[in-house]
């Protein structure tokens, strides 16, 4: 995460909210290519079939009515049916007229919209027999006497026969022709590029749809990584938990003058998401697998969370919308449920792609195992954590008396905790002060109110080290992020932001009655240092070698845990895959460099990617490879990339990876075919998404911005971007080969 924004209420306001308006289904009818015959439940993925019954040796036909009956001799008369995996070995049966074979009034019939009465577990009796059963129902399909479609105690047998005429049930198209690439060997070099900082377990529920495990972040996220029933439900109308255009966005809520957006999702997407919303889905699976085809094979998914930002949120959502589910919000909670949610995506995605481990979304906890997978062609997805109370280990402060939530032997318990879930990769510090030491200021108000609410206390701070840091050139044109965060701390501000009238500044009001610390001029960093807790648990860290980012540290506890990585025998690998939040020095950045380590950008835009890389060959250690990833903080509440504006040289849709100017020889040599990515456009409604005009709206822009990095910084860029992936793994296996 980066920003977080105050809000509070007030006063409980009772809200009448329209309904959540379901999307339509596509206006065009698509026709698959006919499937092979299957021979097991998860081979009819995403195929067109005809449902013939065993025991009528005749093929469903769709009446009138909606109901089926197996009355066709010949798969030519029979309904084709388009299979779509809700889950592994379950599916909705889509029709070509759009609907769904469905569980109606105690029979079988047809549903406009998907439900559970049209989700259908599907199990294997031998290789091209199934038996399909209603959950929902506990009854399955079977044939009576004339061949009608009925649920009964006793599962009829039923083959499913490869046809054709299918409609293809709604999704988000990926809009790449072509297929990725697969490694030339476990043991040779990868070719691809790293995420070190996201988020994808973020969601505004952390299950399939089904809705019985609640929100991450209080509800604050609006949309899904994944609904079992697909992208309508996943991408729908935010109005249910928004308001009418958008005025209950807890996003525009603290600002000073309301900033609505239009609601519609699917198909439409007018007013979200954007590359300045922080509070709508950017991380949907469809758009990370249009990233995956254009060579991201490394990423490090965070759970993630800020109690005190949590409950507020929470609170703010349970009023505006008090049907929706609220979830815990103790960081280690909410961090763990996230992780967890990490597999349920893993099983999706392989219900999609034809069964247990078939699909591109692989999950790994060593080196080892993600060089294997990439090799396949697959992305590596590392699970980490990045809290505030990491570990439970909070601070509170009652005047001058302060106490502390864990214990050495809480931080042991928990680190075990975290890596036997397959947790690699932790933040020892972020956004607020803890048991484990001060956090790196960079916010000059928001972050402090809300370290306020959690801790009780304000940061007290020290000028900043008078140092070199890793920032950016005077006058270097902006890279697409709002700030540069590698200079340490931030002008603290001294008054109340606003009006008086918008929703932050009375929240600053009923917090301290108007009252904030004063504090010196120039970049103020914490006074709170790294505490014995914190040494210890860092020393922990190291002895489970796990991965540890600096980032979020305040500049002299980054210091202190450099040093500490420097101390071991041999020196241990540091990360920092967040812009640096709390400031880098120079020397610090060769420090990590040295120890083995990498340091990658805040995700910008192309130019700013581009820049940056500038920033790192000075001081990139001799005979490595220059590599550069980025971290995208996808549903992190930060915002991100804009475009980057005018004088740019443009993207042209469509464009080609891995050949033409700027893809050097190393691609070809390969055997990596190049691919056409065309702008990222939903058929149903023509909505589509330009980089110059969108920036980085959401994950799917990915290509666009590799295109732009191209644009701006050469083979220079592109080569670095795609050796970042290979470093990323490098760091590892010194971290864990020691």
């Amino acid at each position: 995460m980066r920003h977080f924004k105050f809000w509070t209420i007030s006063a409980v306001v009772l809200l009448s909210l329209s309904a959540c308006s379901r999307s339509s289904a596509p206006d065009q009818s698509v026709t698959p290519g006919i499937p092979e015959t299957p021979e097991s439940r998860y081979d009819l993925a995403n195929g067109c079939f005809a449902l013939k019954s065993v025991s009528a040796n005749a093929f469903e036909v769709q009446g009138s009515d909606g109901s089926y009956a197996a009355t066709a001799p010949a798969v030519a008369g029979a309904e084709p049916l388009y299979l779509k995996p809700t889950g592994l070995g379950k599916y909705i049966c889509y029709a070509k007229d759009k609907t769904m074979i469905a569980v109606s009034g105690g029979g079988v019939g047809s549903a406009n919209a998907p439900s559970e009465a049209a989700n259908w577990t599907i199990n294997t009796t031998s290789n091209g027999k199934y038996t399909i059963t209603s959950e929902s129902a506990g009854k399955s399909l079977a044939t009576d006497a004339s061949g009608k479609l009925i649920l009964s105690d006793t599962a009829g047998t039923f083959n499913f026969v490869p046809t054709s005429g299918c409609t293809s049930y709604p999704e988000m198209p990926v809009d790449i022709e072509g297929a990725t690439y697969k490694g030339q060997g476990v043991n040779k070099r990868v070719i691809g590029f790293a995420d070190g900082h996201t988020h994808m377990g973020m969601s505004s529920e952390m299950s399939d749809g089904s809705g019985n495990i609640g929100p991450s972040a209080g509800g604050a996220l609006y949309g899904m990584p994944f609904h079992r029933f697909g992208v309508t439900e996943a991408l729908k109308n935010c109005v249910g938990v928004h308001g009418p255009n958008g005025l209950l966005d807890p996003d525009t809520i603290v600002h000073t003058a309301p900033t609505p957006h239009e609601t519609l999702g699917w198909p439409s997407f007018i007013g979200w998401p954007t590359a300045g919303s922080n509070t709508h889905q950017a991380m949907y699976y469809k758009w990370v697998e249009r990233a995956w085809m254009s060579g991201l094979r490394l990423q490090v998914n965070l759970g993630t969370n800020i109690n005190a930002l949590c409950e507020l949120a929470k609170t703010f959502v349970t009023v505006t919308n008090p049907g929706n589910i609220t979830s815990e919000c103790n960081d280690m909670a909410v961090g763990v449920k996230q992780v967890s949610y990490l597999h349920a995506i893993e099983d999706y995605i392989d219900a999609q792609e034809g069964g247990p481990g078939k699909g591109w979304y692989r999950i790994v906890e060593t080196p080892e195992e993600a060089r294997k997978v990439i090799n396949q062609g697959k992305l590596a997805v590392v699970p980490g954590v990045e809290f505030a109370d990491l570990f439970d280990c909070t601070v509170n402060y009652v005047g001058p008396i302060e106490t502390i939530g864990c214990t050495k032997e809480d931080i042991d318990k928990q680190i075990d905790r975290l890596y036997a879930m397959g947790v690699r990769q932790i933040y020892p510090a972020h956004d607020v002060n803890s048991a484990l030491g001060g956090t790196g200021i960079f916010s000059p108000l928001a972050l402090n109110l809300i370290g306020f609410l959690q801790t009780g206390a304000f940061w007290q701070t020290k000028d900043c080290p008078a140092v070199p840091y890793l920032t950016a050139a005077p006058g270097t044109p902006d890279g697409g992020n709002k700030a540069d965060f590698y200079q340490a701390g931030a002008v603290m501000t001294t008054a109340i932001p606003g009006t008086g009238n918008d929703p932050l500044t009375q929240a600053v009001f009923a917090l301290t009655g108007g009252v904030l610390p004063i504090y010196p001029p120039g970049y103020q960093c914490n006074k709170r240092e790294i505490t014995d807790l914190g040494r210890y648990a860092v020393q922990q860290i190291m002895k489970k070698k796990m991965i540890i980012d600096v980032d979020h540290a305040d500049i002299l506890e980054k210091g202190v845990i450099i040093e500490m990585a420097k101390a071991q025998k041999p020196g241990y690998p540091l990360v920092s895959m967040h812009g640096a939040h709390g400031g880098l020095s120079v020397e610090m950045a060769k420090d990590i460099l040295n120890l083995g380590g990498v340091i990658y950008p805040y995700k910008p835009n192309g130019r700013g990617q581009a820049e940056f890389l500038q920033r790192l060959k000075p001081i990139w250690p001799a005979g490595r490879p220059l590599a550069e990833g980025y971290g995208f903080d996808g549903n992190g509440f930060g915002g991100l990339a804009t475009p980057r504006g005018a004088g740019s040289t443009p993207v042209k849709y469509p464009f080609t990876m891995f050949s033409g100017p700027g893809w050097g020889p190393q691609f070809a040599a390969a055997g990596i075919k190049p691919i056409t990515v065309n702008k990222l456009t939903i058929p149903e409604s023509g909505k589509n998404w330009d980089i110059d005009v969108d920036g980085t709206a959401m994950y799917g822009m990915v290509p666009d911005f590799v295109e732009e990095t191209r644009i701006e910084g050469g083979q220079e860029a592109i080569d670095a971007l795609y050796n970042s992936a290979e470093a990323y793994l490098q760091m590892w296996e010194k971290v864990v080969n020691r």
